[in-house]
């Protein structure tokens, strides 16, 4: 059991039988460079290339940094520069739609003929990253560091998040690939111990899962673990606690208790990378909240959110919010032109915020504390931020903060306490590099 925490409602009935449908040929798509932790890929192509789907069209610049690939054929019309959802820019690569659906030609390999090091060149090519939303670049969280060894590699298909439902469809019914992926993983970080991690409330997933663990021993030992249903489980350190026991210290990093996280889909892209030679060019996402047809879509990276909106004839006035991600961490879009992420997990059309009070001052009832799952006391972090008083924000720890949104949700005061935290962080890493 992982601590804080809440329950918020799931909704995910909303959406979790709907099978995944395709849609993987936008007019147009637009490829921030930097959709990723680290530095921004250097763009290989210029304006007016004729480019086909799958090809490098981005380059990796540095160790923790992620190739980009062209998710449809056309043209490239632009690099220029585009706003993400976060608010910050990046220079991206706009490419129209041919038609043609030319791809890239590509080579059966047998995984189990790779070394270790081949294995992660693979998943480095192929611009593969953390699809549960951090976006950390794939590679480098195989290439272990030196002295350090992976005991457990934990498959995390818990999506805590309300609404979302993508990564269970996927699991649901591509369960071969994503099985065959969590064994390259295992194979690349040289391990023969893996947890596959459900929530409870995945109705009968783990009866489809559990006869494809079984195939797998006696060459690797996978446990199913089934967790009670809390918010924020799936986040990667609080996982690591509810299946092992083991806390993460502050400052370090899940490797030094011997522990690898990766999401659902994550483990497919890393199977197609290796075994077929195709680059991370797609992804399912949810479609959900106020629309008549809930959906798991499989689009193409870089597709215009008003695109989907479209293709799923979902019509916004100006009472709805949109929402990329999930409600408790996802983003609110200003406008329907920003493109789907290598880490978008859903789309949410939602209400106004109707109900909710003005911010209110903190009447100190401790709720935040009791919620917090890293054990911050986020109330006097809000405070020193408020005050500018950065380094006191440092001294608390506010760079542990996962930004999971539990002590906002649980504020009686409304206190926007996650914006504050994100604030502070910035003022922080601006200082450091000053």
């Amino acid at each position: 059991m992982i601590s804080g925490g809440v329950h918020p409602l799931s909704f995910k009935r909303l959406s979790r039988n709907f099978p995944i449908q395709e849609f993987l040929q936008p007019e147009r798509v637009v490829l921030p460079l930097s959709q990723h932790t680290g530095a921004a890929a250097t763009p290989v192509v210029k304006k007016g290339d004729e480019v086909v789907q799958g090809q490098l069209i981005g380059q990796a610049n540095g160790f923790v940094s992620s190739c980009l690939h062209a998710s449809i054929s056309g043209r490239v019309s632009s690099v220029d520069y585009c706003y993400l959802p976060s608010g910050r820019r990046s220079l991206a690569i706009t490419i129209e739609n041919d038609g043609s659906n030319r791809r890239i030609e590509t080579i059966s390999r047998d995984w189990r003929s790779l070394a270790s090091e081949q294995l992660v060149e693979g998943v480095r090519q192929a611009g593969i990253v953390g699809m549960g939303g951090a976006a950390f670049p794939t590679h480098v969280k195989l290439s272990l560091p030196p002295g350090r060894r992976a005991e457990l590699v934990i498959l995390n298909g818990c999506e805590c998040e309300p609404f979302l439902t993508c990564d269970e469809r996927v699991l649901r019914e591509e369960t071969a690939g994503v099985v065959e992926g969590l064994q390259i993983i295992c194979r690349a970080v040289g391990t023969g111990k893996a947890t596959v991690a459900l929530e409870g409330d995945k109705d009968g997933l783990d009866e489809i899962v559990r006869p494809y663990l079984k195939k797998l021993e006696p060459e690797l030992k996978v446990e199913l673990k089934i967790l009670p249903e809390r918010y924020p489980q799936g986040s990667e350190k609080q996982l690591i606690e509810a299946v092992t026991g083991r806390q993460v210290p502050s400052g370090k990093l899940p490797i030094d208790v011997g522990c690898l996280v990766f999401n659902v889909q994550t483990a497919l892209a890393i199977k197609q990378a290796v075994t077929e030679g195709w680059p991370l060019v797609q992804r399912v996402l949810t479609l959900g909240g106020l629309v008549e047809k809930p959906s798991n879509l499989r689009v193409a990276i870089g597709t215009p959110v008003e695109a989907i909106l479209n293709f799923c004839q979902v019509k916004l006035d100006g009472r709805k919010r949109l929402v990329m991600g999930g409600p408790m961490m996802g983003q609110a879009l200003p406008e329907t032109s920003l493109p789907v992420l290598k880490g978008t997990s859903g789309l949410l059309v939602l209400g106004p915020r109707e109900g909710f009070s003005e911010e209110a001052p903190c009447i100190r009832c401790g709720r935040c504390l009791q919620a917090c799952p890293m054990r911050l006391a986020p109330a006097e972090i809000g405070r020193q931020a408020r005050l500018g008083n950065w380094e006191g924000c440092r001294q608390l720890y506010v760079n542990d903060c996962i930004e999971c949104g539990c002590c906002a949700y649980v504020c009686p005061s409304r206190l926007p306490l996650v914006a504050w935290f994100k604030w502070a962080k910035a003022e922080l890493r601006e200082k450091k590099t000053a």
